[in-house]
């Protein structure tokens, strides 16, 4: 699991992203799982996540951030990466950010790529 803590603060929000390779849903249950053993995670507001699976399609979930699997979904449909999760994690900080929300998403999984590739 690769993890980059503190990626973006706004407004008292702090975000996070974390990843890794699977391959079925029970990966998937598995990965999570074990991201949320850690207290930290395991208390966050949001865990909002997504992976396309080779054979099974897109999987994802919102965990009460609206829309924002979809927002790393098609980011992996777009860089053609399959078989691998991405997790970006919200910690609330007390003021709505609006729309402000998805574009740091798409930050965290921007980064989270870039990151994977260097």
């Amino acid at each position: 699991m690769r993890q980059l803590l503190g990626v973006i603060s706004d407004r008292g929000s702090k975000y996070a992203v974390s990843g890794g390779p699977v391959a079925s849903r029970a990966e998937v249950d598995a990965f999570l799982k074990t991201l949320k053993r850690d207290k930290k995670f395991a208390k966050a507001t949001h865990n909002t996540w997504a992976v396309l699976l080779t054979d099974g399609g897109g999987l994802k979930a919102d965990d009460g951030e609206s829309g924002a699997g979809m927002i790393i979904l098609r980011m992996l449909e777009r860089e053609e990466i399959t078989d691998h999760i991405i997790v970006v994690t919200r910690w609330y900080g007390g003021k709505h950010l609006g729309g402000d929300r998805f574009r740091h998403v798409q930050d965290c999984v921007r980064a989270y790529l870039q990151d994977k590739v260097a």
